[in-house]
């Protein structure tokens, strides 16, 4: 397959490293940038080209694609001293792919349109195995004609594309609310895999009865099958559920809306934290609270 425009990623963590690598494989030739040179030069030996910091992209890349954690990290890599934005021309496109509140990515948005530069709002969802094979999902909000120019790209990244709507920010509040959910669903099995070893049952044949059964769901079958083997390794830290959830929980305030649940979840992975769990995986839930 014949290397098709450059693309460059800015943030190669869990994520953004899964995506660079599947493009690779797919003929597409990527610029990565990241504070880890580890994950710059495991990725230069796939094929990728080095990228100093973010201001260097090359001006004719189909798209900058910025996967970093938050809010604060992605002003530095849009508007830093050496961020995109001293590089940008109009009629270029930014694709944003943290989890970040809605009000952040307008903010991002408004400022990207001073430059006449597009904004892509696309939150991911699926880890990065699905990130590496091109069958996670995407949650995008543009405009249409982006949406259009930057559909080969969004193919390539993703098995399912979901157009939410026209407006960057949308992407942002329906990763919010997914994120809620799974914070919900994770807490929750953990809970009752805990339970049952209270209880003096088989923690691992429960969740045997439980992913054939009503109470089954894919994180808590994802996450609990890792916790009951004692693999902690983060895929996706505790502090990224923390952050997420509480960014949703903000956003249902801030529209009104006090749920019995979300507020509840948020606040175990916050304590979690507390616990000195933050840099494990976020199965370590279950170890948080059999623990209690």
């Amino acid at each position: 397959m014949s290397a098709r425009p450059a693309v460059a990623i800015i943030g190669i963590g869990n994520m953004g490293g899964a995506m660079a690598a599947n493009l690779l494989t797919r003929g597409w030739a990527v610029e990565v940038c990241d504070i880890d040179p580890a994950k710059v030069a495991d990725l230069k030996e796939k094929g990728a080209s080095a990228l100093a910091v973010p201001a260097q992209a090359a001006i004719n890349s189909v798209a900058f694609i910025v996967c970093v954690v938050d809010a604060a990290q992605t002003d530095v890599v849009l508007f830093g001293p050496h961020g995109l934005a001293r590089m940008l021309q109009p009629g270029h496109t930014v694709m944003l792919c943290p989890t970040i509140s809605p009000q952040d990515v307008e903010a991002f948005a408004v400022r990207l349109a001073a430059l006449g530069v597009h904004t892509l709002d696309a939150p991911m969802s699926g880890g990065p195995a699905r990130a590496r094979d091109g069958s996670m999902s995407l949650m995008v909000a543009c405009a249409p004609a982006v949406y259009e120019q930057q559909a080969g790209l969004l193919q390539a990244l993703s098995g399912k594309v979901f157009r939410i709507s026209d407006h960057p920010g949308d992407g942002a509040r329906t990763k919010l609310v997914n994120n809620l959910l799974a914070g919900i669903n994770l807490v929750g099995a953990a809970e009752v895999l805990a339970l049952a070893g209270r209880l003096g049952l088989d923690p691992a044949r429960t969740l045997d009865v439980i992913e054939q059964s009503s109470g089954q769901s894919w994180i808590g079958s994802d996450r609990m099958r890792r916790a009951l083997a004692g693999d902690y390794a983060p895929r996706a830290h505790v502090t990224l559920l923390e952050k997420d959830t509480r960014l949703a929980v903000e956003a249902a305030r801030a529209a009104g809306f006090e749920g019995p649940l979300g507020a509840h979840a948020s606040e175990v992975f916050a304590a979690a934290h507390r616990a000195g769990l933050a840099g494990l995986d976020d199965a370590a839930i279950f170890r948080y609270l059999a623990d209690q």
